[in-house]
């Protein structure tokens, strides 16, 4: 499948959903070969991924993961962003998760080490103590205990294996940028996701609405942000219950 997806992309510019859902089984499962992959990612780039496919595929990538069952009635929340952007800011979502945890809301926070700035969510975690190196049980049970629990993304993505030569190889952003922060094994239903491009912001939403979350903020930081701004405008789009709508924060 991934070799008429790739010429497809090539000869007529697009492929659909099912295409791209039925190519990321085959890279996440490791049928790909790693020539295939990069092929596929830089067309898939070039070309352009829409929210469909980005929420096709980000299906796929949930159910390869390693899940962590929560056991809630209430919502459950994720502040993961995309990183990568143009500006060296601390690690603001994992501090917001830690403070919504102590407010009394419910935090399955997904993330890595840093790859772009000064300190990634697992840094972050590291530095104040926290064993961030835990199985889904444990994450469950702080998470149901606390408020907080934290998700180290490399270990519940195994499959992701399979990808992260190409990716390094390669060197340009691609799709994978955008899905880790909709992959969350706990399956929230509730985000907090800033993104490094505004250009991002209305992809996002729509796949995050097909995917079904019942409410989500995302935002980018103008000049090049992806936290709520505190010296500019921060472009956002807010979902909730299905609508969508764009607003613009100001720090004051």
């Amino acid at each position: 499948m991934i070799v008429e997806a790739i010429k497809e992309l090539v000869d007529r510019g697009e492929i659909d959903a099912d295409t791209a859902e039925r190519c990321m089984h085959e890279i996440m499962s490791g049928e790909a070969t790693q020539a295939q992959v990069a092929a596929f990612l830089t067309a898939l780039r070039i070309r352009g991924e829409n929210p469909a496919i980005i929420s096709a595929m980000a299906r796929v990538m949930r159910n390869f993961a390693i899940p962590v069952k929560v056991s809630l009635r209430r919502r459950l929340i994720d502040t993961c962003g995309t990183g990568g952007d143009s500006i060296k800011t601390i690690n603001v979502s994992t501090a917001a998760g830690l403070i919504t945890a102590a407010a009394g809301g419910y935090v399955a926070k997904h993330g890595n080490r840093s790859f772009t700035g000064y300190c990634g969510s697992a840094d972050f975690l590291e530095e104040i103590g926290v064993r961030i190196e835990v199985g889904p049980e444990k994450v469950a049970k702080c998470i149901e205990s606390l408020g907080f629990g934290f998700i180290f993304a490399p270990i519940y993505h195994p499959s992701m294996r399979n990808v992260a030569p190409v990716r390094r190889e390669i060197a340009v952003r691609t799709v994978f940028n955008v899905l880790g922060p909709l992959t969350n094994p706990a399956r929230v239903n509730a985000q907090v996701l800033g993104v490094f491009s505004s250009d991002l912001m209305e992809e996002v939403a729509e796949a995050l609405k097909l995917d079904g979350r019942e409410e989500a903020l995302i935002f980018h930081g103008i000049g090049g942000m992806d936290e709520i701004s505190i010296f500019s405008e921060t472009e956002a789009m807010w979902l909730r219950d299905g609508d969508i709508r764009r607003r613009r924060l100001r720090p004051e």
